[in-house]
């Protein structure tokens, strides 16, 4: 149980305190089992109405888990740590392929759409009670949603994808429902999650997204919501494909009461088609971020979905930071407006480095994923090992880590600023760093 750790306090606050102690020093570790909230009121003399209120605290928090009747534990990784910290900075002299950056050579300029953006703001400063999004951008990001068979729905603007995804999950779900996700995935969403107070279920994918079997699962054992990666999923490049996608909305055609959250993570680095799953369910929200394709400090997302959930989303904003700023709408509605960003050759010149990788790898006895995006998924047995090994040769790569649950471990490896002549060297230090493996789905 909690070992010679004692919990302490008499308010719910004090006792929240108490533990989270314990956990930053390492006395409550990860899985510790917590005493049930009677026998712990009565050991510190307390009303059991003060612990219950101090665990739900804790749960809200991303603290602790609770599982029915077996009790609620500290969680396999508390909100407070975060994946990003598990990360390997790169000394004088070394590569960093870790950082999952865009290459800032296929970013374009900004200078021509914040002159236009002020321009615009000259004519008409916004101000308090204007609507929260830019008449302009909410068309385009329509029409292109529209393009791409997104079903008709209110447009919303918030601070970026993770921002989005949060308020959404926040307009239905409440701490303890779970939440079916990639593993592996995106970090900042694994920490998301639970920092909601909410329980992530991990879902396997392979090249073509999530297996239909394991989202079926997920949803049986009572995930509330699911969240998808349309393209160039972060950290394998999965693209859900076409059947994929039919085989997908099947499975959610059965659980009409599933939350869906779609990310277009790939939005304008990707020229493969999307394909939207969204409209099977009653409550949905699909996600398009424009960080990769235009810059990761313009912190914009457009998102739409079901009115009620759009709603919810945006009543709730009002209450917060009020709306994006139109500056930031005027600059990317202008960027979009004038194709600041060839879709075709960006896509070209990510898929040349990262498939390029890939075979290089292949031809050196090493498995890896990457069919879309910038990055590049490498299984291996040993993942602390690997990334040391690599670090002594010129290389840092995120530990696999970072983004996994359930799933076999791997690195990650953003080719964004790799050249040609970087392909063979690197191969060949991936190689020397990771014994063959066998072949293996993510999950």
């Amino acid at each position: 149980m909690l070992g010679e750790y004692r919990i302490g306090g008499r308010r719910a606050s004090e006792i929240a305190a108490s533990v989270e102690r314990g956990v930053a020093s390492g006395d409550l570790a990860p899985g510790h089992v917590l005493p049930p909230m009677r026998e712990l009121a009565v050991s510190l003399g307390v009303n059991p109405n003060t612990v219950a209120a101090a665990y739900r605290t804790l749960r809200e928090r991303g603290v602790i888990e609770t599982a029915g009747r077996r009790g609620s534990r500290i969680r396999s990784r508390p909100a407070s740590t975060a994946r990003g910290s598990l990360r390997v900075e790169a000394p004088p002299g070394v590569r960093d392929l870790g950082d999952g950056n865009p290459d800032p050579a296929l970013l374009p300029g900004l200078g021509e759409a914040l002159a236009s953006a002020a321009e615009a703001y000259a004519r008409e400063p916004r101000l308090y009670g204007d609507a929260a999004v830019v008449p302009r951008l909410a068309e385009l990001a329509r029409a292109g949603l529209d393009a791409d068979g997104v079903p008709a729905g209110p447009v919303a603007v918030a601070s970026g994808s993770l921002d989005a995804i949060e308020r959404v999950l926040a307009a239905h779900l409440r701490p303890g429902d779970t939440v079916a996700v990639e593993d592996p995935g995106w970090g900042a969403l694994l920490d998301l999650v639970p920092a909601l107070g909410m329980n992530v279920v991990p879902v396997a994918l392979d090249e073509e997204g999530p297996l239909p079997g394991e989202v079926e699962r997920a949803l049986q054992e009572g995930a509330r919501a699911l969240v998808v990666t349309d393209r160039a999923q972060n950290p394998t490049g999965a693209t859900v494909g076409g059947r994929r996608a039919t085989e997908l909305k099947s499975v959610l055609a059965r659980h009409p009461e599933v939350l869906l959250i779609e990310d277009d993570h790939g939005h304008a680095i990707v020229d493969l088609p999307v394909h939207p799953l969204a409209g099977v369910t009653e409550r949905w929200a699909f996600v398009r971020s424009v960080s990769k394709a235009y810059g990761p400090d313009l912190r914009l997302a457009v998102l739409t979905g079901d009115g009620l959930t759009v709603d919810r989303v945006t009543g709730r904003q009002r209450l917060g930071p009020g709306w994006v700023s139109g500056l930031l709408q005027w600059t990317v509605a202008h960027l979009w407006e004038t194709g600041a960003v060839d879709t075709a050759s960006v896509s070209r010149a990510y898929g040349e480095r990262r498939d390029a990788l890939v075979r290089a790898l292949g031809e050196r006895g090493i498995t890896a994923y990457g069919r879309t995006g910038m990055n590049v998924w490498v299984p291996v047995d040993d993942e602390t090992g690997a990334v040391t090994r690599l670090l002594h040769s010129g290389w840092a790569v995120a530990p696999g880590a970072r983004f996994r649950m359930a799933s076999p471990q791997g690195v990650r490896l953003t080719v964004s600023t790799l050249s040609a002549a970087d392909i063979g060297p690197l191969a060949d230090a991936v190689a020397a760093a990771v014994p063959p493996a066998r072949p293996v789905s993510y999950g």
